[in-house]
């Protein structure tokens, strides 16, 4: 089985602590994806976000529908937490989301380590592309919500 990796990194103009509390959020997730993915979290109201809750979406990918199941393997406020798949469209996902503190504002960082069906065909023919416009849609909402993002900020700030 053929593992890919997805690397971004954002930085904006807010404290670690507000950025954390929006990703904290469940219900935030549809206002970070894209509208062709139809993206709906399912029961937002009653996620608690710790280690071991489970998170059920509702998609359309290339016009199938498809239900995703993600569990918070490591929940680390507010420095970091994982997801990873339960089910859903790969056969592999884990997602691990970090905050830091730079520059007076907040660094995001999402990398994703992921395995499709086909192996490397269908990850460049058809995976690799969505991903990518999927976490540039990410990063363009971030901006509209909290400020301009900016990809170079200045070194870590200790915390």
């Amino acid at each position: 089985m053929a593992n890919f990796s997805l690397n971004r990194e954002i930085w904006l103009p807010q404290p670690r602590d507000l950025v954390f509390e929006f990703f904290a959020d469940p219900r935030n997730l549809e206002k970070l994806t894209p509208a062709w993915l139809r993206f709906q979290v399912m029961d937002p109201d009653s996620i608690a976000m710790d280690s071991g809750a489970t998170i059920d979406y509702r998609l359309r990918l290339r016009g199938l529908p498809l239900r995703w199941r993600s569990r918070i393997a490591l929940w680390d406020p507010p420095r970091r937490f994982i997801d990873v798949q339960v089910r859903g469209p790969y056969r592999e996902w884990v997602h691990e989301h970090r905050f830091e503190s730079r520059s007076g504002g907040t660094v995001v960082v999402d990398r994703v380590d992921y395995a499709v069906l086909g192996g490397r065909l269908v990850n460049r023919l058809l995976v690799r592309g969505d991903l990518e416009r999927i976490f540039d849609y990410r990063a363009e909402a971030l901006g509209r919500i909290y400020g301009p993002p900016n990809a170079r900020p200045g070194p870590a700030e200790p915390g």
